[in-house]
């Protein structure tokens, strides 16, 4: 069967708070780290090449590619806004909080998953949070119709893939990520479905806690 969205998966992990030395150190609030791995390979690394083996293609062939490093690290950033936005540092001044996510598998909208295992992984810890917060791609196709969850081919073929993460207090947006062209009006029509979804999601958070603590 094709892959779907729910074929990627992330793995979370969270340190802290613990102590920290040096530059990192901030004096009024913890000090907050992400780190994305990816499913191969080291961060920042180049892509294989294909082709002829010991041949390398002419620069021409070769289509304009971000370095993975490049993604990730970008990906880090929003992801630890995002952390940033609903974390309650000020409760743990000069200490540091890191959380590590592992890419066990990709299949489509990386980053929204990125973002719902930050956010169980958070929680799962029992850091002090002002809300939850979770993540929602939407992909607008050629026609402009809008596919939630997309995966990765239907990312590719994608007009324009649009990723949301919003809170549960007020279902606000804390950042986004677009890719591609859209018009406002569209853009506003895929969050509008974003936050819609973003209420099971957060449905799933609650069944998911009350699992876990209801266990004897």
């Amino acid at each position: 069967s094709p892959p779907s969205p729910g074929d990627t998966s992330v793995l979370a992990g969270i340190y802290g708070p613990a102590e920290v030395k040096g530059s990192k150190e901030l004096p009024d609030r913890a000090a907050l780290e992400v780190l994305l791995r990816p499913k191969v390979g080291l961060p920042g690394g180049c892509p294989p090449s294909r082709g002829v083996p010991g041949v390398s293609p002419a620069p021409a062939e070769r289509p304009p590619v971000p370095s993975p490093g490049v993604i990730e690290r970008s990906r880090e950033q929003l992801l630890r806004r995002t952390c940033e936005a609903v974390v309650l540092g000020v409760l743990h001044p000069r200490t540091a909080i890191t959380l590590v996510l592992q890419v066990l598998s990709d299949a489509g909208s990386l980053l929204s998953c990125c973002l719902n295992a930050a956010c169980m992984g958070l929680l799962d810890a029992g850091l002090p949070l002002s809300s939850l917060f979770c993540g929602v791609t939407c992909a607008l196709d050629p026609d402009g119709v809008i596919v939630l969850d997309p995966t990765t081919r239907q990312e590719q073929e994608a007009r324009a893939v649009l990723t949301f993460a919003i809170d549960s207090a007020e279902r606000k947006v804390l950042t986004v990520t677009t890719k591609g062209s859209c018009s406002v009006e569209e853009m506003q029509q895929c969050l509008a479905a974003a936050q819609r979804a973003a209420d099971t999601i957060f449905q799933f958070y609650r069944d998911s806690v009350r699992r876990r603590y209801s266990k004897s």
